[in-house]
């Protein structure tokens, strides 16, 4: 097999603790075909694009600081590099089981078709290996030809997330091949409580929005959806028609249902009381970041960001860190 030069590119807060690397220490890799590029910052686009252009490999890997990867990951992503076609490889994000009960819960709902949706298949191993998009891969687990990224420009880094988002789009679009590989899964751990996992779904629904902005053509409708979702429930509140609430029943059934689904997956009946309250939040939370792009863009803020602090720091794995 040939081993391609693999830079590992992860992103961390100014000082922050870059967990990733702990994994890095097993993988199963020819040690002098791997490196491994800290970039500290405050704006992670900017941060993954500079580190980008110093990197050694000829295939750049994006881990999030905190990406458990398994020891065979790497090979199993490189073997897909020796179809000449393929521009990018990528997996989903697991969460580990040693996460707790109600982490294990946002996993739970990111990954179901009722939660997820579209993109659940980033959180799961789900299907056959295949043609991937921009719904299927994951920036936490990611990797690129060096050579198309940066003939792309990089990451938006007027984009924070759903940089890759943007990014993937482009490419695709000009008939680059991207692969979700099943198989290419690592762990990576939900958010550690339920105020960090309203902001990141908040986040999600916002930088959705801040792309529909920049990138019209690859609106979808569905992206809609929660926020005609929170407004229906908004509603709830001041409309007393009875045939208004038939939705909500609705909704309040296919809950139980998922909900029974995610407790039986889990292999816990616990979950059957807590996913509903998940689905909510993520379907409002989402809803509620789409509409704020929308008024950030209205009220003419948002666009270039500022430069920020950088610093690289090289991490040879063949020495040990």
């Amino acid at each position: 097999m040939d081993f391609p030069f693999i830079s590992v590119i992860i992103p961390v807060k100014p000082g922050g603790y870059v967990r990733a690397l702990e994994a890095l220490k097993d993988i199963d890799y020819p040690a002098e075909r791997l490196e491994a590029l800290v970039a500290e910052g405050r704006q992670p686009s900017v941060q993954r694009n500079r580190a980008a252009k110093e990197a050694k490999g000829e295939i750049l890997y994006f881990l999030d600081d905190d990406s458990l990867a398994p020891t065979g990951l790497f090979k199993t992503v490189a073997a897909r590099y020796a179809d000449q076609n393929v521009a990018g490889v990528g997996g989903p994000i697991i969460t580990p089981p040693s996460d707790s009960f109600l982490r294990k819960g946002f996993g739970l709902a990111l990954s179901s078709l009722f939660g997820g949706s579209t993109i659940r298949a980033r959180y799961k191993k789900l299907g056959a290996e295949r043609r991937g998009t921009e719904n299927e891969l994951i920036l936490a687990n990611l990797s690129f030809k060096k050579s198309v990224f940066l003939e792309a420009g990089g990451f938006n880094e007027n984009l924070y997330p759903n940089e890759e988002n943007e990014l993937l789009n482009r490419l695709v679009s000009e008939g680059k091949t991207f692969l979700y590989v099943p198989d290419a899964w690592l762990y990576r751990s939900q958010r550690p409580n339920f105020r960090a996992y309203l902001r990141q779904v908040f986040t999600y629904g916002r930088g959705r929005m801040d792309q529909n902005y920049q990138h019209p053509e690859g609106f979808k409708a569905l992206h809609m959806a929660p926020s005609l979702f929170l407004a229906y429930c908004l509603g709830l509140l001041i409309i007393r028609n009875p045939v208004y609430f038939i939705p909500a029943l609705l909704y309040a059934v296919l809950c139980v249902v998922f909900s029974l689904g995610a407790a039986l997956e889990a292999k816990n009946p616990l979950y059957v009381l807590v996913m509903p309250f998940l689905f909510a939040s993520l379907h409002i939370g989402y809803g509620a970041g789409f509409i704020r792009g929308a008024v950030k863009k209205f009220a003419g803020k948002g666009g270039a960001r500022p430069d920020v602090m950088f610093k690289l720091r090289r991490v040879d794995l063949g020495k040990g860190i």
